[in-house]
């Protein structure tokens, strides 16, 4: 064992099943983190700059948008680094602001999506009372607290995690995580590992709530409905569904995997799915809303045709 004042960093392993292809990865990994830069600071741009796409459902998809960026570039920065540098060390500071970050994104973005779910329900039970329920003021106030209570909730636990000391630096891993981090504590687990639970539980039990609330209410509504409204509801519904669905399959993975032994899934599977809600809804999000929704997929449109025409000389010219 380890003198426990001498980790100050810790080793990444999960880097040494990368080696093989390590610059593929990092050709791949930097593709993909361009395209999520672009298509989330477009969708952003586009919010932002449409007047028309100021209401509830479109500053919740910004937000969103916004999240994407914050999580992704938490991870996949640091993992770029990692591939090129083959210097799979990471500090105890850094591990730590990394587990912060990453952490908050996925309760941030689980938390977005619980509140869309409520504007997706006022939106078809309380059609004509849509903008009273949910006003500016509101709806701002549910912005704000997205993004407060994940930072409040997780970083009172986060404290306990900090005032820990480490005997072992071997992190089964691409990035920190808090559980895998916890593990290697010197002292015993069993009391951060109950209180993890409970945080867990406080993270993800009331968000999911509203969403099976949401949308109880609104299947309710659609049974009684004629077929012509039973469509429009689900063309409504359909993108946030298809999101919610995106982040629960990979966040249900890695809950699994932190908790349980997983040694019967091959390792480049596990290391694929433990990235898969870090960066799959922040690059699928805002192509699954771009598309679906005609308010935010004309101007997007209308901005690359105009800059394209700009780029097309004018004969005679």
């Amino acid at each position: 064992m380890e003198n426990v004042s001498a980790v100050t960093y810790f080793i990444l392993t999960a880097y040494t099943e990368l080696e093989d292809h390590r610059y593929l990865y990092f050709i791949f990994l930097l593709m993909l983190y361009l395209l999520i830069l672009w298509v989330n600071l477009v969708l952003i741009a586009v919010i932002c700059i449409e007047r028309g796409l100021h209401g509830p459902m479109y500053m919740f998809i910004c937000n969103l948008a916004v999240n994407g960026v914050y999580g992704s570039t938490s991870l996949l920065p640091p993992m770029l680094g990692h591939l090129l540098s083959h210097n799979y060390e990471i500090s105890l500071t850094f591990c730590l602001s990394q587990i912060y970050c990453l952490h908050t994104y996925g309760t941030v973005e689980l938390n977005v999506l619980a509140v869309m779910s409520y504007d997706r329900y006022v939106a078809i039970c309380h059609p004509l009372h849509y903008h009273q329920i949910l006003s500016q003021r509101k709806m701002y106030a549910l912005i704000a607290l997205s993004w407060s209570y994940a930072f409040l909730v997780f970083g009172l636990y986060f404290i306990l995690t900090i005032q820990r000391t480490f005997c072992d630096r071997i992190i089964e891993k691409v990035f920190c995580a808090n559980f895998a981090l916890v593990k290697l504590s010197c002292l015993d687990t069993s009391f951060q590992s109950t209180v993890g639970l409970a945080a867990i539980g406080l993270l993800l039990i009331p968000q999911i709530l509203m969403i099976i609330f949401s949308y109880a209410q609104i299947l309710r509504i659609c049974l009684f409905a004629s077929k012509k409204s039973q469509a429009k509801a689900l063309q409504t519904c359909a993108p946030h569904l298809l999101a919610v669905i995106n982040y629960a399959f990979g966040c249900f993975f890695e809950i699994i995997s932190s908790r349980f032994n997983m040694s019967h899934v091959p390792y480049k599977a596990q290391i694929f799915m433990s990235l898969y809600f870090l960066i799959f809804p922040p690059l699928l999000n805002p192509v699954i809303y771009g598309i679906s929704i005609q308010a935010i997929r004309v101007p997007i449109y209308k901005l690359f045709s105009t800059r394209k025409n700009k780029l097309i000389p004018i004969k005679g010219c």
